[in-house]
């Protein structure tokens, strides 16, 4: 049987009037939340593969089943690939992943912060397909709207996000131009390997997918 997704629906008709004084009221402050206790065992683990990696590190944030991560450490095969996700559900069903490959089950926005403090720069950062929370009112809970986005700017490195919502793309464009962050959207080619699960699913759905890329300074 084919698979079959349902398209995002919003009843957004474009960029959310909110986004620029969200974006550069973040962008002026700093994220206090105190690390969750649920975190800590993930955080703990990252510290020890860093301890023991001297090379490059590529970060792949909500990561899901981890099939990403393990495409992406095949791909970067002298760099530290670490995979983010807090569902131990999708964990669970992780498929089998290269030595240089790292899962850790927390919220992303701990690791970028944690990361952060360690004063550590990613050679790349992968956002593939994160919820895209499409009623107008969750616009803080899309990641570009989270008081954490700084966060994620400040770790540097080759960045794309990829989504099947193409209004998402082009406010994640629109917060990092308000971030002196140029970057390029574009579709994503038909012939470009699925990096995820949802994406193979999409792709089989019919859907047009897009991706934002950045060279972060």
């Amino acid at each position: 049987m084919q698979a079959s997704s349902s398209r995002v629906h919003s009843s957004q008709p474009g960029v959310h009037p909110g986004l620029p004084a969200l974006v550069k009221r973040h962008a002026s402050s700093s994220w206090r939340k105190p690390v969750q206790q649920v975190d800590l065992p993930a955080l703990e683990r990252l510290d020890a593969a860093l301890a023991n990696h001297q090379g490059p590190v590529v970060l792949d944030s909500f990561c899901g089943t981890g099939q990403s991560t393990a495409m992406l450490a095949a791909r970067h095969d002298d760099a530290l690939v670490i995979g983010v996700d807090k569902s131990s559900h999708r964990l669970n069903r992780r498929p089998a992943a290269p030595d240089n490959c790292v899962l850790l089950q927390a919220h992303c926005e701990a690791v970028w912060r944690y990361l952060v403090g360690r004063q550590q720069k990613l050679l790349a950062h992968y956002l593939l397909y994160p919820n895209p929370w499409p009623k107008p009112g969750h616009l803080s809970r899309r990641v570009h709207g989270h008081p954490a986005f700084p966060l994620l700017l400040a770790l540097g490195g080759q960045l794309e996000l990829r989504s099947n919502w193409q209004l998402y793309v082009e406010e994640f464009g629109v917060a990092l131009h308000l971030c002196n962050q140029p970057s390029c959207i574009a579709i994503v080619p038909l012939d470009t390997p699925a990096l995820t699960l949802f994406e193979h699913k999409y792709r089989e759905s019919g859907h047009q997918l897009w991706s934002v890329t950045a060279k972060l300074s």
